[in-house]
């Protein structure tokens, strides 16, 4: 191989490498206003989640039959529920439930989806058409629907349920992570590793997957937000999660009883803070693909 040639090969190998590391921080520039509010609010429901051992004023599970459907006050800032307990100390550990199930879904989805969408991509023929035509089958499925059949085959909780939805999240990831790596695959400096002996396997994994990673990133952090209402669903049907441990999704649910008797509060606070975290989520996500694709 001649010097010329080598030294194409390598300016065409470090212009991928620069270029995956400045997507991430072009995206994160121009997420504007509305989604770095949206980030700081996340942030704040993070943190509040996770440091809710510390920071709540109640235990979340201690019933105070006294104080049953209390307003709010100096011993209960949002209220109690129907079995005296504190609205706000269920909030903060119930976000917990609320962030780290669909957050596992969306892990495991986007792990197992952007493995195939990679495979196909740089495979084609027959293990591309396999690979589309199960992702077809599994994107026609409803979510809630495989959260309901492994509930159904292993029984309820918060496992069971994030198992099935994981697998219907899979094709939303695989999806769109396949087309911008077969837009990758196409591009001089895949030709030019190939050609410098590389193997596909190094290729996809070192170059192509870092210069697709903003999407992948972009895609999992849009369907956090269906995944929060798909898990907030099951729970509201009482087969995730299981009482007594705080779920926004079980609250909403106990909540509605205790509407039904006049006493809104622990249904409006529990399904404005999934609303919140949605749209948190769905903004970021929107502002980070539309940014990844005009890149």
């Amino acid at each position: 191989m001649s010097a010329g040639t080598t030294t194409t090969i390598a300016v065409a190998k470090d212009a991928s490498l620069r270029r995956g590391d400045t997507l991430l921080r072009r995206a994160w520039d121009r997420l504007g206003v509305i989604g770095s509010i949206a980030v700081v609010v996340l942030t704040i429901i993070v943190l509040a989640a996770v440091l809710a051992p510390w920071l709540a004023p109640a235990d979340p599970n201690a019933p105070d039959l006294l104080s049953a459907l209390a307003g709010p006050g100096v011993d209960h800032l949002l209220g109690a529920d129907a079995l005296g307990r504190d609205i706000l100390s269920r909030l903060m550990f119930g976000a917990q439930v609320t962030l780290a199930g669909p957050g596992l879904v969306i892990l495991l989805s986007t792990i197992v989806g952007t493995v195939l969408a990679l495979v196909a991509a740089w495979s084609g023929g027959r293990v591309d058409a396999v690979i589309v035509w199960v992702l077809d089958i599994l994107f026609a499925v409803p979510g809630i629907v495989f959260g309901l059949i492994a509930v159904a085959i292993w029984g309820p909780s918060l496992f069971t349920v994030v198992c099935g939805l994981a697998v219907a999240y899979v094709p939303y990831v695989a999806r769109v992570v396949r087309g911008a790596a077969l837009r990758e695959r196409n591009l001089p400096y895949v030709s030019a590793a190939w050609l410098q002996g590389h193997s596909g396997f190094g290729i996809t994994t070192t170059q192509i997957l870092r210069n697709v990673q903003p999407i992948v990133i972009a895609q999992a952090v849009s369907s956090l937000g269906f995944a929060v209402i798909d898990l907030a669903a099951v729970s509201f049907l009482g087969l995730g999660v299981q009482p007594p441990t705080a779920d926004l999704g079980l609250m909403v649910k106990s909540g509605f009883d205790s509407t039904l008797r006049g006493y809104p509060g622990e249904a409006i606070a529990a399904g404005a803070l999934i609303v919140l975290i949605v749209w948190c989520v769905t903004v970021i996500g929107d502002r980070l693909i539309s940014n990844a694709r005009s890149m």
